[in-house]
């Protein structure tokens, strides 16, 4: 099933039409966007960069990872409304981009490497919380999620230029 009229529908509707029409409105949920992003990414960095061993080395991953996690899924939820409104305006001319599809399958793998990570790795985390050096599976974790954060950022860039 071609997904072209659902985006044309979505496209046309009031909402998506306002978006677009109104000049302040795209600037701002941009601007929105681009921060949250930068939240989220800065955060989740916090915990790459500490399951890595190169930053925070005498704190716990569990106590880094308690402090920043509310503001993470804060980011998070600011990134996924803002993202939505701004699909709604373009969202022809999103669905043939290929740095906006890119970014949405860099996203997917982002969000599913986080619930892997946790459901295995991290469960046992009482027995490594407070090593310098994680298990090389955190480790490894943590470089492909700073790797896919730092290509969702990229592809999102890129996304104006196609």
């Amino acid at each position: 099933m071609p997904l072209f009229p659902l985006f044309q529908w979505i496209n046309d509707t009031g909402v998506a039409t306002a978006i677009r029409e109104l000049d302040w409105v795209f600037p701002i949920i941009e601007t929105v966007h681009v921060l949250a992003i930068a939240l989220v990414a800065g955060t989740v960095a916090i915990v790459d960069l500490r399951l890595l061993g190169i930053v925070l080395k005498h704190e716990r991953v569990s106590q880094v990872a308690g402090r920043v996690l509310p503001l993470t899924w804060a980011g998070f939820v600011a990134m996924f409304v803002s993202g939505g409104l701004l699909f709604l305006a373009e969202a022809t001319k999103s669905y043939a981009n290929p740095a906006f599809r890119l970014k949405m399958l860099l996203l997917f793998i982002a969000g599913l490497n986080p619930l892997v990570f946790h459901s295995t790795i991290y469960r046992s985390v009482a027995a490594w919380d407070d090593a310098r050096t994680t298990p090389w599976r955190a480790r490894l974790t943590a470089a492909l999620s700073l790797t896919l954060w730092s290509g969702i950022i990229v592809a999102g860039r890129a996304i104006a230029y196609y």
